[in-house]
């Protein structure tokens, strides 16, 4: 015990006689040093982890299924299974992306309005005015496609005068049109559009967008709690005093100390003396070291999102949550990221015509149409309807419809549009999540990490031991 040894490939290497320092020094400067790397790796492998990779990524491994259905429902919602015994890893936040989503639409979403207040800030009659000037130059294709598809003899039984009397009315008649089509649509959008199940889908099948909405909402934050890892380093000297003690008390254990002009005899011990030396010293080196990288990752989770809101020094010495200092920053970026990623007018059509009251909105089109189709016939609509029967009438009008649908798609493919667009959105987004409380606010973030914190828990302790384990090898325990 009295020294440090290195046994090897070149034999017993002693650091007290190659340095003439005794091991209290050594410990006092090898430990700290050691702690100090374990708490910077495991804080950056720890972020690592929750955001890669972004698919999951593994191999097959005998046996794996088999031993799944025997392990403790902990270790089995790991994402290291994939189906077929393929064992692998994803990160916990993209492995996790239906219920992060979940989590981010119930902290945060929900609480800056409904899908109504959304569309209303992507300003409904500025969609109609751009899809108007869209519209218009696809127009003449749009009705003689659907001419030639529904009624082709019809078309080509009607003079080109007749024909080009029908378009200059559909033209004349198209932005007014529009804007009924948009009115019916803001009017019913709560019940064509469900925000929480739009979003959840979207970055359910596109975690990356998840991931990168995550990360850069908490960036500043997640690259403190890497630095915080330096934090070991003091720990390290507080477990090398430690582990000094167990060795002087050993030694000691039955002699008196003189000490500070008083005569200390350590065998007033007795039983803590004995459950000391109950654990081999290389223990204690495994268990401080386990110890130090959990407490690193509590103590940044903690500075990085508690309390939210500014509390006194003597109960928190940092005062208020770094999270929830940033909140104005913070908020401006989760806004953009929402408006620009997410609730966008593209997802929305999408959702409009293929989300779960997909078959609404598209009735409702083709009613809409057939109406507006019905009004621009005007005189003509009795002619045509004997020419072509009544029932061959309405198939023209849902035909009218049909089309309307397939083109609708389109209009959200004006990149510059969109932006505008969207910067009305992030306006809006932005200011509503600046004034939420404070702790509301970080609760978005906090809720992505704290469902896994206690793996990110036992990775400090697991690499802890990895480090502790290192340095008993070099410098014997």
């Amino acid at each position: 015990m009295n020294q440090l040894a290195l046994e090897g490939f070149f034999g017993t290497f002693s650091w007290t006689e190659q340095t003439g320092m005794p091991r209290f020094v050594i410990d006092l400067v090898t430990v700290p040093i050691f702690s100090a790397i374990a708490g910077l790796i495991t804080n950056w492998t720890g972020v690592i982890m929750l955001f890669a990779p972004v698919r999951f990524s593994g191999f097959y491994t005998p046996g794996a299924k088999t031993l799944f259905p025997f392990l403790p429902r902990i270790l089995q919602v790991l994402p290291i299974w994939a189906p077929g015994g393929i064992v692998g890893f994803q990160g916990f936040i993209p492995a996790r992306a239906e219920k992060m989503a979940s989590l981010c639409c119930d902290k945060a979403l929900l609480k800056l309005g409904n899908v109504k207040d959304f569309f209303q800030e992507l300003d409904p009659a500025s969609i109609a005015a751009n899809v108007t000037v869209i519209a218009k130059g696809n127009l003449r294709e749009m009705m003689e496609e659907v001419m030639v598809t529904q009624h082709p003899q019809l078309w080509k039984d009607l003079s080109p005068q007749m024909r080009e009397t029908l378009y200059n009315r559909l033209e004349a008649d198209l932005p007014a049109i529009v804007d009924r089509t948009f009115d019916q649509i803001a009017d019913k959008i709560d019940q064509l559009v469900d925000a929480k199940l739009m979003t959840v889908g979207y970055l359910r099948k596109n975690p990356e967008v998840l991931k990168d909405i995550i990360y850069g909402l908490g960036a500043p934050e997640l690259k403190f709690m890497v630095k915080i890892g330096l934090l070991g380093a003091p720990m390290g000297l507080v477990l090398a005093l430690w582990l000094s003690f167990i060795h002087y008390s050993s030694e000691h254990a039955k002699e008196g100390v003189e000490h500070g002009g008083y005569y200390l005899n350590l065998e007033f011990l007795g039983f803590f003396n004995s459950w000391l030396h109950f654990f081999p010293m290389w223990l204690w080196v495994l268990l401080g070291a386990a110890l130090i990288g959990i407490i690193v990752n509590i103590i940044a989770i903690k500075v990085v999102f508690f309390p939210g809101i500014p509390q006194p020094r003597y109960k928190y010495i940092w005062k208020q949550a770094l999270f929830a200092k940033r909140q104005d920053q913070a908020a401006a970026d989760f806004g953009h990221a929402l408006a620009y990623k997410v609730i966008t007018l593209q997802n929305l059509a999408n959702e409009l015509l293929h989300g779960p009251a997909g078959d609404k909105t598209q009735q409702l089109l083709k009613h809409v149409v057939s109406q507006e189709i019905d009004k621009v016939l005007g005189p003509m609509k009795a002619a045509v309807r004997v020419a072509v029967g009544g029932k061959e009438m309405d198939s023209l009008m849902e035909g009218a419809g049909a089309q309307a649908i397939s083109f609708a798609p389109n209009l959200a493919a004006d990149l510059e549009f969109n932006k505008r667009q969207a910067q009305k959105l992030d306006e809006f987004m932005t200011q509503k999540l600046r004034d939420l409380p404070p702790d509301e606010f970080m609760d978005m973030l906090y809720s992505a990490i704290e469902q896994d914190a206690w793996l990110l828990y036992a990775h400090g302790g697991l690499l802890g031991i990895v480090v502790g384990a290192v340095h008993i090898a070099i410098f014997g325990a």
